[in-house]
């Protein structure tokens, strides 16, 4: 599918942020590895359950509670569709992809024991690494760290070798939020699947970019968000494989998640019930499920193709600036450039850049660890989303261009 299939004028139109103005120039919106940006179709919908059938669900007889529940649930439908999900009970509604990770690792915390090995890359976002070294403070399992290479991409040779008898469970993310850099997750899983480990993929940056098929994949468990896919912030999704479910423990309890209550004992409700205590985010499942919608129809192909352009176009221009260094090299990579110039601190960068309308993110972006490894404070991060332009790269450039002025 040809990237002349998007029409990117009438896609920015879809966004009514796009039109504003930061500091009087008009906005260039590169954060999108952050947060997406939300269209206006989906604003509808957001509008359109408060205005008119807002009401809890799944407990209420009467006309609005039921509109709720039928919305909500055929949302987790179209995700399940959308992820190519075995069974609807097998996608539980978080309120994003940490909290996703934090409900498995809670899970495994009473099947871990001494001896144990977890694997994570890295490449992880803290979220990504920090609970699973809290899951082994708890059950006395060791975690190891799969290493990357200068390039950004994760050393093969020493992945394999670190896999053994004792490897219990694989975290690793789709694609990194630091670098852009996409990871080989299927030969990872198949090594996984090898000594019978089981796998959780971090799939917070792949979604925007890549339709995972979590069947084809054969991955244990894929987490999401839903304001990197155009949706709303404070809601995601754990894809789990229904045995594994099955398997792990209840992560909170409360209502909606029991079967039968009593001071001597509670059972639990089945999936996917069990993990989803509490009154959820109903409109943001709602609202996920028609970002789902809106992306689907613009077409995943269509999206990575015109991307592509964007990174490769963008990638052209930022190098030809003197002093100018991307990290994260990797001939597989979604649309994110990280950089620095020398002598010039990232912040600096950033914060003159705002001033010319242009959002970018500096920092470490909660992965410290390849900051350390290439022994730098952080980055400036540029990335791309499809409602992006060459046009809006020209004004990224020109900015950094006078900030390296300003700062040199």
């Amino acid at each position: 599918m040809s990237h002349t299939n998007i029409d990117i004028k009438k896609i920015r139109k879809d966004f009514p942020i796009l039109s504003r103005k930061v500091n009087g120039k008009p906005l260039v919106y590169l954060d999108n590895a952050a947060t997406s940006q939300t269209p206006q179709q989906v604003i509808d919908v957001i509008v359109d359950y408060y205005q008119n059938y807002n009401a809890n669900i799944h407990r209420g007889v009467h006309s609005l509670s039921q509109e709720a529940t039928d919305a909500y649930e055929e949302a987790r439908e179209k995700i399940r569709t959308h992820f190519n999900a075995k069974h609807k009970e097998e996608i539980i509604f978080t309120s994003g992809t940490t909290h996703g990770i934090n409900l498995v690792a809670n899970g495994f915390s009473n099947l871990l024991k001494k001896g144990d090995e977890v694997l994570v890359s890295a490449l992880e976002h803290h979220s990504n690494i920090v609970p699973w070294q809290m899951l082994c403070e708890k059950s006395g399992a060791k975690l190891k760290v799969i290493p990357m290479t200068p390039q950004g991409e994760l050393d093969k040779l020493a992945f394999a070798e670190l896999f053994s008898e004792n490897t219990k469970l694989v975290f690793v993310n789709h694609v990194s939020n630091a670098l852009g850099t996409v990871n080989p997750i299927q030969e990872i899983i198949a090594k996984a699947r090898e000594v019978g480990a089981a796998v959780l993929i971090d799939g917070a940056q792949a979604a925007p970019h890549i339709k995972a098929d979590v069947q084809a994949l054969d991955v244990d468990f894929y987490v999401v968000s839903a304001h990197k896919i155009c949706g709303p912030t404070g809601v995601g999704v754990l894809y789990g494989k229904k045995e594994w479910l099955e398997k792990l423990p209840p992560y909170q309890g409360g209502g909606e998640m029991i079967d039968q209550v009593s001071f001597e004992k509670t059972t639990y409700a089945g999936l996917p019930h069990k993990f989803e205590a509490g009154t959820p985010n109903i409109c943001g499942g709602i609202a996920f499920g028609a970002a789902l919608d809106y992306m689907n129809a613009i077409g995943f192909e269509a999206i990575a193709e015109y991307e592509y352009e964007l990174l490769k176009y963008a990638t052209q221009q930022l190098l030809e600036i003197e002093g100018l260094k991307i990290y994260g090299t990797s001939a597989d990579k979604t649309a994110v450039i990280s950089f620095n110039i020398e002598g010039i601190h990232p912040y600096d960068i950033g914060t003159i850049v705002d001033k010319l309308g242009v959002a970018v993110r500096t920092g470490h972006h909660c992965a410290q660890p390849i900051m350390d490894y290439f022994k730098i404070p952080g980055t400036v991060r540029a990335s791309f989303s499809f409602y992006n332009t060459k046009e809006e790269v020209d004004v990224l450039v020109e900015s950094v261009k006078k900030a390296k002025m300003m700062l040199s």
